[in-house]
């Protein structure tokens, strides 16, 4: 798990969105639990973004943050310009106010820093050496680079970032002091943490300090004409904060991070050159960062809110030294699959030739072959593949439907035939599946029954019938299945029973009228036999009717 990432197992869902939206596919699932994996992470905020159960959460650092503020030590807070999109109607001095009563020494606004870094960039405009010039503002595309696309390292402008450039000149300035980033963005703690800065909290992080404090913040918006810097959170803030262009360059801006990669593909490719790029990973740039877009998701008026606040003129502050950079390549470690392995996964996967590989993109991979790469390297399951499982379950459920000797018929609400098993197509006297499938349950049967069950909720449960056109008796369970909206007919082939019963009711008839012709007969002679002796035939009689009784109860058992 990311040092930055909190997961909470018990939110995770099985639902793979992290996955599909992570550009680099940077998580590893297992045990039916999403992870990101922290070597490959580009910090982008995409898995918290996306998370509909809420099962990825920034870090907290407020708790480093108030250990701070009670040191010995002063600390200044950087805060980037993009916080007036957050905080509605509120300028740098009014929050300034508001971060001192935390207990901050002074408050001061990244955007210099950004001036800072602006001129460095028309400086190599204007020098002409480089072919291709990416900014460097962005610690996600940084990441990118670094990790992804090592042999364009030598394209990303050597300067620090902003928030960089502004702490290491707040400690120059302060001398003794601690300084915290304060911004919309996840990247930025891991870049504070590489860079000597001592804490980065995010936007939603100062707000629940101020909740805890009791502060408030006054709705009051300074202007200053020397704020131009205050646009660099746009897209194409950068660029429209260079007063000196170079003839020599194109200047283009690309937000959002698979745009970023693709612009990137086309520059490993050699197809571009004489280029000053501004790049940031979030859309809309800063504004549109992982905090930004998870509570106030408003890119237009997020951008309204920024350029509305920032001033026509350069900030009037000396450009320090030490502003240099050095980007280096993040080594990867990953094994490979060969391509007789990756045969294998997709075999067990279902999948024995191309056609079977749908590429639907449910597991989170943008090809089968992806995922069979990921599930090599431990990052994914077979059991993820959509398709896989419906097929196996469809299998499954059809083998047992396929075997067992009741007949079985679905029908939805309105009466369809959605499904019947060969069992009840042998009951039923149909040749094909084709014949039924899709037509009313009336074609086939008396829909009665099926009506009963649903619109008048009675029960129908081992209810024996004789279906004349069948020639046979049919004994019927209907199941309302209210999840799927389906009623499931269940027939049992009682014939063999029914005639069975019915053969051994006729025996027990024929011995009944069998008997009582004997008794009949019996009683004459009995009657004439006592009449000869002077005897009643009263307890004879009553022992033959019991007895006539009797063989009439036994059969009928």
């Amino acid at each position: 798990m990311s040092e930055f990432l909190k997961f909470k197992k018990s939110n995770c869902r099985n639902c793979h969105k992290c996955i599909r939206h992570c550009p680099v596919k940077s998580i590893r699932f297992s045990g039916n639990q999403a992870n990101v994996i922290a070597d490959e992470c580009i910090l982008c905020g995409q898995c918290y973004v996306v998370c509909p159960q809420d099962a990825k959460l920034i870090v907290d650092e407020t708790e480093i943050v108030d250990v701070l503020l009670k040191g010995d030590v002063p600390v200044v807070a950087s805060i980037a310009p993009s916080f007036v999109a957050y905080f509605d109607g509120v300028g740098i001095n009014s929050l300034a106010e508001a971060v001192k009563k935390l207990g901050f020494f002074a408050a001061e606004e990244t955007a210099i820093g950004a001036t800072f870094v602006k001129r460095e960039y028309e400086q190599m405009t204007k020098e002409g050496i480089h072919d291709v010039i990416i900014t460097s503002c962005c610690h996600t595309v940084n990441l990118l680079i670094e990790k992804y696309y090592p042999q364009l390292i030598g394209y990303l402008a050597p300067v620090k970032t902003p928030m960089h450039a502004h702490c290491d000149d707040i400690k120059r300035r302060y001398q003794n002091v601690k300084t915290v980033f304060i911004g919309p963005c996840l990247s930025k703690k891991d870049e504070a943490k590489k860079n000597g800065i001592d804490a980065a909290i995010t936007f939603e992080e100062l707000e629940k300090m101020f909740e805890k404090a009791g502060i408030t913040l006054e709705k009051e918006k300074d202007e200053s004409k020397e704020s131009r810097a205050r646009i660099f959170p746009t897209c194409g803030g950068v660029v429209n904060t260079m007063t000196e262009k170079s003839p020599n360059y194109t200047y283009f801006c690309v937000d959002g991070i698979e745009n970023c990669m693709r612009v990137l593909d086309d520059i490993a490719a050699g197809n571009i050159h004489n280029c000053f790029i501004e790049m940031s990973s979030c859309s809309g740039s800063c504004i549109g960062g992982p905090t930004m877009e998870k509570h106030r998701n408003s890119l237009l008026r997020n951008y309204k809110a920024v350029t509305d606040y920032a001033g026509e003129q350069d900030f009037d502050v000396p450009q320090p030294d030490g502003l240099f950079k050095e980007y280096t390549y993040i080594e990867l470690k990953k094994d490979y699959p060969t391509d007789a392995q990756i045969s294998e996964i997709l075999r067990k996967m279902g999948k024995y030739k191309p056609d079977d590989e749908l590429n639907c993109g449910t597991c989170g991979y943008n090809t089968c072959r992806e995922k069979a790469i990921a599930i090599y390297q431990g990052k994914a399951e077979i059991t993820m593949c959509l398709p896989y499982l419906m097929e196996k379950s469809e299998r499954f459920s059809n083998n047992i439907l396929d075997n067992t000797p009741n007949g079985i018929i679905v029908v939805n609400e309105t009466y369809e035939v959605q499904q019947i098993n060969p069992a009840a197509m042998k009951m039923l006297h149909i040749r094909s599946r084709s014949d039924v499938l899709g037509g009313p349950v009336i074609r086939i049967l008396d829909p009665a029954d099926f009506f009963d069950v649903l619109e008048r909720g009675k029960r129908v449960v081992n209810k024996r019938d004789y279906y004349a056109e069948y020639d046979k008796f049919l004994e019927l369970t209907i199941v309302n299945d209210k999840t799927s909206g389906n009623l499931i007919a269940i027939f049992r082939d009682v014939t063999d029973e029914e005639k069975e019963r019915q053969s051994k009711e006729e025996m027990s008839r024929q011995t009944v009228e069998t008997a009582d012709r004997v008794v009949e007969k019996q009683m004459r002679i009995v009657q004439e036999i006592a009449s000869l002796l002077g005897e009643t035939a009263a307890e004879t009689k009553i022992a033959l009717t019991k007895l006539k009784e009797s063989i009439s109860n036994e059969d009928g058992k």
